[in-house]
């Protein structure tokens, strides 16, 4: 059974007791939900296959579906994949943001997030409890708290039963300012994957930067 766990953190609803009790969860191969800037978003041990298993079991996802990671800050994503010139100054230039930087997956996380592809999307949501949960328990696994096919949620009170009963803890941070997933774009390639928020700063980016 999941537990809610609202704190006294005036900006989130979430206190730091609740965000480290989610981050020993997910070191334990559990898997929570958390409040990003755009929507709920399902966390688990993204360097560990066995989690990122049950993050598509749970959301019962197709595999050729790939599931970004989040990170606590812009320079551990970068110290830890094989992002390019291009896609380095990219993700520094909108991250922490709604923004999906699609980048070289190299050997530090596994193929089974990507569904052996070489590329993964990294995140740094613009979100104290997100960074916090991330930092603490991170890489995690960056993808909405829903079913596959159902839409995303902003409540916890919306959250799908299913989704509900099979995780550790659910980080209640209140209604998400976001409705819409992140843009999801790769910089070296120069393509937009996904259109969602900032997507005319991330087109304009694109279109000028060498």
């Amino acid at each position: 059974m999941p537990s809610d766990t609202p704190g006294d953190d005036a900006r989130t609803g979430v206190d730091d007791d609740a965000v480290a009790a989610a981050a020993a969860a997910i070191g334990a191969g559990d898997l929570v939900v958390y409040p990003t800037e755009t929507v709920y978003g399902l966390g688990a041990d993204a360097t560990a296959p066995t989690a990122v298993d049950r993050v598509y079991d749970l959301k019962d996802r197709p595999r050729d579906k790939p599931l970004s990671v989040a990170f606590g800050d812009v320079e551990t994503a970068l110290s830890l994949l094989p992002a390019g010139d291009r896609a380095t100054r990219f993700a520094r230039a909108f991250l922490p943001g709604p923004v999906t930087v699609v980048v070289a997956r190299g050997d530090a996380l596994p193929p089974e997030l990507t569904d052996g592809g070489s590329r993964v999307g990294i995140r740094v949501p613009d979100h104290p409890t997100a960074r916090e949960l991330a930092a603490a328990a991170g890489p995690i696994t960056a993808t909405s708290a829903n079913r596959s096919g159902a839409g995303s949620v902003r409540r916890v009170a919306d959250l799908d039963p299913r989704i509900r009963e099979g995780v550790a803890a659910v980080l209640d941070g209140g209604e998400t300012p976001g409705g819409r997933g992140s843009t999801v774009v790769d910089p070296e390639r120069g393509v937009i994957h996904r259109a969602g928020p900032l997507v005319e700063e991330v087109r304009e980016w694109l279109a000028t930067q060498p």
